[in-house]
């Protein structure tokens, strides 16, 4: 075997590697909606009695697909409002700008954003700020004496559409 041909192989199977290790995981982002296991399933955030008619309250919920090194970001917040008897509004804690956790205030009756100034109203519409919309809600049901969410996945613009 040459000198050339023996860097010829070399240069080869690196090429073949690199080909590699850039194409699997490409392949896996173009094919993974197709097998996407992670669908969201209904998971309950309490009893009908802790939430009180007219009122915001703030849930957590385990999110169903856990990995090892979860832990406490297993624990997913979200903010429950009681509207009347049956009637609920469940928003992802999550600003609609970049993501930040809002905090309710019941004496304004205002969701507000400590990053950026965004504020929304009790509804989860945006009130004021740079949030391009409103706060993303989740379908909720009720089941048994129980609130339940559709958790798993945060929702997103394309799910609200």
């Amino acid at each position: 075997m040459t000198r050339r041909t023996l860097l010829n192989r070399l240069a080869l199977g690196i090429n073949a590697l690199a080909a590699l290790l850039v194409g699997v995981p490409l392949v896996g982002f173009v094919f993974a909606p197709a097998v996407d296991k992670a669908k969201n399933k209904w998971i309950s955030i309490g009893k009908l009695e802790e939430f009180t008619a007219g009122q915001t309250k703030l849930a957590t919920y385990i999110n169903p697909y856990l990995v090892p090194w979860d832990n406490e970001v297993a624990k997913v917040p979200c903010w429950v409002r009681r509207i009347d008897e049956t009637t609920f509004q469940v928003f992802a804690i999550n600003c609609a700008h970049l993501g930040c956790p809002v905090k309710w205030f019941a004496e304004s009756q205002l969701f507000m954003c400590p990053c950026h100034g965004g504020v929304y109203y009790a509804d989860g519409s945006r009130a004021s700020g740079p949030p391009p919309r409103g706060l993303f809600e989740y379908q909720y049901r009720l089941e048994n004496g129980h609130l339940e969410v559709r958790g798993g996945r945060l929702p997103t613009i394309q799910e609200s559409v």
